[in-house]
């Protein structure tokens, strides 16, 4: 058997994160789950109930981005 899927959808408001962003390692703190189409951070989002995206804040620059949970890595 495998792992089965390595699915990300066990992020909270809070979370430390880290994501690439133009080439290097960004870390920051999950404002909230997105679950439905909507604009969030100047674009549309396309989230749904089956793939949710969050919503992010750079700890360096303040900054929000949505990311799909595939694009996140939960800090230890």
């Amino acid at each position: 058997m495998g792992k089965g899927s390595d699915r990300r959808e066990d992020l909270h408001q809070g979370d430390e994160v880290a994501w690439s962003s133009h080439g290097s390692e960004t870390t920051g703190k999950v404002e909230k789950k997105i679950t439905e189409r909507t604009e969030e951070a100047g674009r549309t989002v396309a989230a749904s109930e089956e793939e949710p995206q969050y919503e992010v804040r750079s700890d360096k620059s303040g900054r929000s981005a949505v990311h799909k949970p595939s694009a996140l890595k939960k800090k230890k």
